[in-house]
């Protein structure tokens, strides 16, 4: 076995470690990972579009914006970055982010550009990376109760309530 062959197994994620107790179901994780996708491909042409400008926070919006897309690739989709050494290594250690982190990191990239530049490209463009953060935000809750044991909290703080407040007229009346 060569270097590059240990290289590419230290660098590959592990099957049982691939954030199994984040809590997230299979077609949510997809759902992400294409929103991630599609957020980098609408920041790629969003960004590229705003460059072509003379003013100068256009074009750092721009920049930052295909910057952006990078990011989102690389821990997304990292076989859309085939020739980078470091793909795999990267978006391994993506995927071992809470999904809270990537929620701010994704949500705080995409709100950068548009604070630097206010126009309608900033605002489209990164609106799908921003809701791909917001994705992973809404995982990061997690998931909803049912209706049986919200049920039986209220009942058993009602009945709490109850007993407090007679024993407080009880101990009024004495």
């Amino acid at each position: 076995m060569n270097s590059q062959d240990e290289q590419f197994q230290a660098a590959a994620p592990e099957p049982a470690s691939s954030s199994a107790d984040d809590g997230m179901t299979w077609w949510y994780r997809w759902l992400c990972r294409i929103a991630g996708v599609i957020g980098g491909m609408s920041c790629a042409v969003a960004g590229l579009w705003n460059c072509v400008t003379i003013n100068p926070l256009n074009i750092a919006a721009g920049v930052w914006m295909m910057l952006n897309a990078f990011v989102l690739f690389l821990c997304e989709a990292p076989f859309c970055c085939q020739f980078i050494e470091f793909a795999n290594a990267v978006s391994a250690r993506a995927d071992k982010l809470r999904a809270w982190q990537k929620a701010a990191f994704y949500c705080g990239m995409a709100v950068f550009p548009v604070m630097l530049s206010l126009t309608l490209t900033t605002l489209f463009g990164n609106a799908i990376a921003f809701a791909t953060g917001v994705l992973y935000g809404l995982s990061a809750l997690g998931k909803k109760g049912d209706a049986i044991s919200y049920a039986r909290i209220h009942q058993q703080q009602k009945q709490m309530d109850e007993e407090k407040l007679t024993g407080c007229l009880e101990g009024q009346a004495l």
